[in-house]
């Protein structure tokens, strides 16, 4: 029996990796590091914010708060109207909440999560919102979903929570945490995300159901 369900954000719950991409190959220019998609997807997608910024420019680079800065106010100036939240998920995150307890984890910024939960009508659904603000050490460091069940006031078995995912780092990071993981093809092909316990080609409200009824 699923007791919880917990949405990775970027590339899951939000249809965004695209606009993520674009958004780190401007500012990478901008400071002098070029970053193609492939290198993107290869290598970065799935990392916190801060990870991401220090695995490409260095972590002594002296632009990278100011790269930071600039990824959430240039996120914030294409997708806060709540856009790249498809109907369908936004189904499946209401149809969640109906049943169990719902959390947001994820590796971007609070101040880029939360005006999109909210745009998008989904801000009273989601009891909890861990981003890369709460933790040290970001996905596959297991310590974001850790911090969701402590949030949750979760005390069952690990297991009996359920984490969508999109990205090994994600699959990774609820698996250490103990957690059920079904993973999203799209960020990532099926052969990268193996170590899910399930792996779909979308995510839609009949299979939250299947998963909701064991």
């Amino acid at each position: 029996m699923i007791r919880a369900v917990l949405f990775d954000f970027n590339g899951t719950l939000s249809d965004d990796e695209p606009i993520l991409c674009e958004l780190w190959q401007e500012i990478f220019a901008e400071h002098g590091r070029p970053l193609v998609s492939e290198d993107y997807f290869e290598r970065l997608a799935g990392l916190s914010d801060p990870e991401i910024a220090e695995a490409w420019l260095g972590p002594e680079h002296p632009g990278l708060a100011e790269a930071l800065g600039e990824r959430v106010r240039r996120y914030q100036e294409r997708v806060a109207d709540g856009s790249t939240v498809s109907p369908e998920m936004r189904a499946v995150v209401s149809a969640a909440a109906a049943r169990v307890p719902v959390g947001v984890v994820s590796g971007a910024m609070r101040a880029e999560v939360e005006p999109v939960l909210r745009a998008a009508g989904l801000a009273e659904a989601v009891s909890v919102v861990v981003t890369a603000d709460d933790v040290v050490r970001g996905k596959p460091d297991p310590a974001s979903y850790r911090l969701a069940l402590e949030r949750l006031g979760y005390e069952g078995e690990p297991f009996d929570v359920l984490a969508f995912e999109d990205s090994e780092a994600g699959v990774f990071s609820a698996k250490a945490a103990g957690l059920r993981c079904v993973a999203l093809v799209g960020t990532r092909p099926a052969n990268r995300l193996a170590a899910a316990d399930g792996i779909v080609e979308r995510i839609d409200v009949p299979l939250l159901e299947r998963l909701l009824a064991g």
